[in-house]
């Protein structure tokens, strides 16, 4: 199965894949090792413009969607 996620909000879209690669290198530019990445947990609010992130069950930050 093929299947694609878009977040639409503001006149604006973001895809599943853009808000994980952006989540991914955060934890890189870090200086973490994209093997030490083992769970990754992303939450969108597009009320505040924003994707919620927890790596590895601990560390947790956000970033702006557009």
């Amino acid at each position: 199965m093929k299947s694609a996620l878009y977040v639409e909000f503001q006149g604006e879209q973001v895809t599943e894949k853009s808000i994980i690669d952006r989540a991914k290198s955060i934890w890189t530019e870090s200086g973490n090792k994209a093997a030490d990445l083992k769970t990754l947990k992303v939450y969108i609010k597009t009320e505040e413009n924003a994707a919620y992130y927890v790596f590895n069950d601990d560390i947790s930050g956000s970033f702006s969607l557009v």
